[in-house]
């Protein structure tokens, strides 16, 4: 297979492997042997694409290569049980044994939500376990393979794929439903559901690996599947508040990146850039968060922080101090050394270099932080700010060494380079 032609099927499936794999799902009502006959239809490209060529419509091949054969299997499934019925008394006695209509099962009409949310849901079922229910979205939703999984939370790749295959054995014993529940069995869900789905707006609006510093269609799913949620849980401020801050986040897709696709920093985009009508709704989720009454939680909280930063028609308009006021908040509800991060960014920038610094240091005696590169960049512009440029450019390198984002090493590395001057 020629290079652009691997680079294709691996764009086409990064983006559509979720709508396969829950299309699938949806048929076998099985969620891991929705992964590995979707996994089929990928080696079926792999085999068929070298020389056939790219078909017109890659997304749909792979959708009816994976969704043969899953009627393949659930044929196979019927032959089986029709042979054992057989063996146990007369067909004839019976009358005649009609193997299943599956056209039902074909049917593309939707009922509240879709095959990625049912996926979603699915993938956090109470069976498993919180980490579990995290690993399993990432990989089946945001299409990340075990390495990336593994990278993003700093454990072992041995680890993740444990939890991944026996995630997926744990749905099937369980015989877990491919469904969206209703009802309080909803709600018991949906801290799960909410969580896993800002993971997979962060893969898009931050990739963990590759050349591409955003992933854009991911952010737009999530945001899609938020929306969604928002219309079957709208009594729920958390759905709101995460909806709120998907929005203005995304918000700012467009002034991320310049015309090569380098990443551009928050307090250097052009807010003229920002997407107001986006902005817009999210102030108003975060306005109906508020309605509801009752203490801020974590993604409300979040969304507040966003809408600082949105608020702002320039980087220097910024109300650091609230936004250090926000953290405070956020890190009694939701305690965290990445909270704790950000809040000795927004430190930094209320109170001074000097008053973040310290902050940072103590985070970084901590092993699992001392790996996790935004630590180290932060720190590394801390100390730029400091004047000790040997040591910021030294953070920097550190930095540049732990992404596995491309876009982001380089980015790194050049900021490393501009300490010397």
């Amino acid at each position: 297979m020629s290079h652009d032609l691997h680079r294709s099927l691996d764009a086409v499936w990064r983006i559509e492997s979720a709508r396969i794999i829950g299309a699938v799902a949806r048929l076998v009502r099985d969620v891991g042997l929705a992964e590995e006959l979707a996994q089929d239809a990928l080696v079926a490209a792999l085999e068929h694409w070298p020389a056939a060529g790219l078909p017109d419509n890659p997304a749909a091949w792979l959708m009816t290569t994976a969704r043969n054969r899953a009627l393949d299997h659930l044929r196979q499934q019927a032959l089986h049980l029709r042979k054992q019925e057989e063996l146990g008394a007369d067909a004839d006695a019976r009358g005649d044994h009609v193997v299943p209509d599956f056209s039902d099962t074909l049917d593309e009409r939707d009922t509240i939500g879709d095959d990625l949310l049912r996926l979603v849901f699915t993938a956090c079922h109470p069976v498993l376990s919180k980490e579990a229910q995290v690993a399993l979205t990432l990989r089946l939703l945001a299409g990340l393979s075990t390495t990336e999984i593994a990278r993003a939370f700093l454990l072992p790749e041995p680890t993740i794929a444990q939890r991944i295959v026996r995630a997926k054995r744990t749905l099937t014993a369980a015989r877990v439903p491919f469904e969206v529940p209703q009802g309080e069995a909803l709600k018991a869900r949906l801290a799960s559901v909410l969580e896993v789905v800002y993971l997979v707006f962060n893969e898009g609006y931050a990739a963990t690996a590759g050349g591409d510093w955003m992933r854009p269609a991911l952010c737009e799913e999530a945001l899609r599947l938020g929306r969604v949620l928002a219309q079957l849980a709208p009594d729920e401020p958390e759905v709101h508040g995460l909806v709120a801050l998907m929005e203005i986040q995304a918000s700012r897709t467009k002034a991320r990146i310049d015309k090569g696709g380098r990443p551009i920093l928050l307090l250097e985009q052009d807010r003229g850039r920002w997407d107001r009508l986006l902005i817009g709704r999210g102030l108003a989720a975060l306005e109906r968060a508020a309605a509801l009454g009752g203490e801020r939680g974590p993604y409300e909280l979040q969304a507040a922080i966003a809408a600082c930063h949105a608020r702002a028609l320039s980087a220097e308009q910024t109300d650091w101090v609230q936004i250090v006021a926000l953290y405070d908040a956020l890190a009694q509800r939701q305690p965290s050394p990445v909270v704790e991060l950000n809040r000795a960014v927004a430190v930094g920038m209320a109170f001074g270099p000097e008053a973040a610094l310290p902050l940072v240091d103590t985070l970084a005696a901590e092993a699992p932080m001392d790996r996790y590169h935004l630590l180290h960049a932060v720190r590394a512009d801390l100390l730029a700010k400091l004047e000790r440029p040997d040591e910021a450019r030294a953070a920097f390198e550190r930095a540049a060494a732990l992404t596995h984002n491309q876009r982001e090493r380089e980015l790194l590395l050049a900021r490393a380079r501009a300490t010397l001057n």
